[in-house]
């Protein structure tokens, strides 16, 4: 059936599918994202696909919606591999593996009521606006036209000890110390497979919040809010554990404390991967997005290793690894991705990395820590503003005398000097001005926030 142009476009965003079940994310609606999707991987001769695999996580609309998912491919003539229960990285590991385009049926971090797609070629290559979902978006609005042809099959595979045995394979962690990990799965898909990466190893794991539930009875699973770090950091001190790690609800993200309770910068995560991956290839490239601290470039070069900066948001982070041929590359929101997981991110193989340069020394972690924390950090502030260019515009004037240089890579990032710089960038999808502000000290972080957000929210 066709849609209004304003609908498809209200779910199908820059990286992915997303929305209300019920009253934007219904039956329909995916099975027909499923056939102009099986449609362009079929007819594209880059993939000429014959299958496309399909995962889901533990939201209570995430069965049915894939089940659905596989009949709009099947309808195509493509068959489907069926994955059940997984996390997101898990099934960029299956599109790896089988060497076929995926599927994932997620909202991440978004509430009980929102579900998802995120969509992947074979290999785990991104799926954007200008790799496919804008292409997605015209036929689903045109209607999808049927296959005049036989169905696919469906096929189940159960891949997570293939998984759990590869992300064992990429890091070493068989002659650390004992560890004691304290770990938050928020009632997301870390709960499915933290016990299956980590079983096995010398740690001790101090589970919290393991039961699978989409309704996220304890707290949002999202820590890039505080709030909801808060339980994990009172478990690493109730547990006397050496770390704490925190998963999002698809578990492809992997956020760090420390054995004071204390939250640990996703760039100083970065710069501590970036430095393991430079020490065995040197010279590397290694890519983060322009709200990464400067640590992390700074590091890298001083490591002998080439950083690249790009725009914040998967698929550009995906794009510039596989043309700079990048080993390793990472985001502030805590994504980090891998050349050797098919340049795709994944939580738990970063998480394994921070716990072997963790257990291959005896500081505690606060101390191994420190040596990447060069400048302090706002985080991202969001104000909601009616023309965010009028506003940025507004910023730019009220600095322009203290204003060493203005990149525009995404939105405006003003170099102030002396370390101090600040990102101003609209929303994708809402009507938000994000900030961000980097300073070498928190006095002066604080000063530039306030100054900042007066004119915007003026």
């Amino acid at each position: 059936m066709a849609r209004t142009a304003e609908s498809v476009h209200a779910l199908i965003k820059a990286y992915d599918v997303r929305g209300v079940v019920g009253e934007q994310l219904d039956s329909d609606f995916v099975r027909d994202v499923a056939g102009a999707f099986a449609r362009l991987m079929r007819e594209d001769p880059t993939q000429q696909a014959t299958r496309i695999v399909v995962g889901h996580d533990m939201r209570a609309s995430s069965p049915t919606l894939a089940a659905v998912f596989a009949d709009g491919v099947t309808a195509q003539g493509l068959d489907v591999v069926l994955i059940g229960l997984a996390s997101t990285d898990e099934l960029y590991f299956a599109s790896g593996l089988l060497d076929c385009p995926g599927a994932m049926f997620t909202a991440s971090h978004n509430p009980a009521q929102y579900n998802g797609i995120k969509l992947c070629r074979a290999g785990a290559k991104p799926v954007g606006q200008d790799t496919g979902l804008a292409a997605i978006a015209a036929e689903v609005i045109s209607g999808v036209p049927a296959h005049d042809g036989a169905a696919g099959a469906v096929t189940e595979q159960d891949v997570l000890g293939d998984y759990a045995a590869f992300l064992n394979g990429l890091v070493d962690l068989s002659r650390i110390r004992h560890l004691t990990v304290a770990a938050d799965a928020g009632n997301g898909m870390g709960g499915h497979t933290v016990p299956a990466v980590l079983g096995s190893l010398p740690l001790t794991i101090e589970p919290l919040y393991f039961e699978l539930d989409g309704t996220f009875p304890n707290h949002e699973a999202n820590p890039l809010d505080p709030k909801n770090l808060v339980d994990l950091q009172a478990h690493v001190l109730a547990t006397g554990a050496d770390i704490g790690l925190a998963f999002d609800g698809d578990a492809d993200r992997c956020f760090v404390v420390d054995e004071k309770g204390q939250p640990v910068s996703p760039s100083a995560v970065t710069a501590l991967v970036a430095q393991r991956e430079l020490a065995k290839e040197p010279g590397a490239t290694v890519i983060h997005n322009l709200i990464t601290s400067r640590a992390v470039p700074e590091l890298v070069a001083e490591l002998g290793g080439v950083p690249v900066r790009t725009r914040v948001g998967h698929s550009f982070i995906k794009q510039q690894m596989a043309e700079t041929g990048a080993v390793f590359g990472g985001e502030h929101s805590a994504h980090y991705y891998f050349r050797e997981f098919w340049g795709a991110d994944s939580g738990l193989l970063a998480a394994l990395h921070v716990l072997a340069a963790l257990g291959e020394q005896d500081r505690p972690l606060s101390e191994l820590m420190s040596v990447y924390h060069r400048y302090e950090a706002s985080g991202e502030i969001n104000s909601t503003v009616a023309d965010a260019a009028e506003r940025t515009a507004a910023v730019l004037e009220a600095f322009a005398a203290r204003t060493v240089s203005v990149d525009r890579l995404d939105g405006v990032t003003v170099d102030l000097g002396d370390g101090a710089w600040f990102n101003l960038r609209a929303s994708n999808t809402e009507p938000l001005l994000r900030l961000n502000v980097e300073a070498r000290t928190r006095a002066e972080v604080d000063a530039l926030v306030a100054e900042v957000l007066a004119v915007v929210r003026a």
